[in-house]
């Protein structure tokens, strides 16, 4: 069991950072590069940040599922298909993360940050294009291409999550979906699937600090819930260059450390 403990000064870091996470989430993404690193900077080890930083971020992430759920206009084959296939991969990718010592993870960190940040970053690029397969139709790849490739997505957000959103994006474009809200709502039910089966290994494993993870998703969920508002009111790629700066801040910082 994890016993890592929860003093004042941290519980309001951890409140504080998981309220702009929150915020940040609702709108533009991006949470877990201040989230994840604040975890390990309060001295917990890296297996259990993440896995840590994964449930709170769940528990946060389901009001947004919620708001979705009327653009769920998806055919029920594609649905339940690759629900099934999220489910799977998010268990595969967390019980490789089980399997990963805390050691070898950290090493790690600095290039899934990388390929986060690079994620996050041309993401913007990349809904652009989403938005003009209206005009531009294209022939969709079989379901089958679809699949695999949302399970090497899921097996990823299992393991480590960040960026997940921009990916899943990319690849619900090929399913013939038309809106990008009914594209949004999809890849927001698909990742609250794979982060929350996730949690079920995590929990078996006594790898999640609770005490940190009830503060982070009260923290998110308020932030999800109060700040949402205030932040839409802000230029959207005001927003997304306050994220990159983290996540590149982020990157660099874990890379020096290495």
């Amino acid at each position: 069991m994890v016993s890592t403990p929860l003093t004042p000064l941290t519980g309001l870091l951890l409140f504080g950072t998981a309220f702009i996470a929150g915020g940040l989430n609702s709108v533009a993404g991006g949470g877990s590069f201040i989230t994840f690193p604040t975890l390990m900077f309060t001295g917990i080890n890296p297996v259990v940040a993440n896995a840590t930083n994964n449930t709170a971020i769940w528990v946060a992430a389901l009001a947004s599922a919620g708001a979705y759920r009327k653009d769920l206009g998806v055919p029920r084959k594609q649905l339940i298909l690759l629900c099934g296939v999220s489910l799977m991969g998010g268990v595969i990718g967390s019980i490789a993360l089980l399997f990963t010592s805390p050691d070898v993870f950290k090493k790690l960190i600095p290039y899934l940050l990388l390929v986060a940040t690079l994620v996050f970053t041309f993401g913007e690029p990349v809904k652009k294009w989403l938005q003009r397969q209206d005009q531009n139709p294209s022939t969709a790849p079989p379901l089958l291409n679809v699949i695999l490739a949302q399970l090497a997505i899921a097996i990823y957000g299992g393991f480590f999550g960040a960026g997940l959103g921009i990916l899943m994006l990319a690849t619900l474009s090929f399913l013939g979906i038309k809106s990008i809200h009914s594209m949004n709502a999809f890849k927001t039910f698909l990742g609250s699937c794979i982060n929350g089966i996730a949690i079920i290994p995590f929990i078996f494993a006594g790898v999640i600090a609770w005490q940190q993870a009830t503060v982070m998703a009260i923290g998110g969920s308020l932030g999800a819930y109060l700040c949402v508002h205030y932040v839409r009111k802000l230029k959207p790629q005001v927003i997304r260059n306050f994220v990159i700066l983290v996540a590149v801040s982020m990157t660099i910082y874990f890379f020096v450390q290495n």
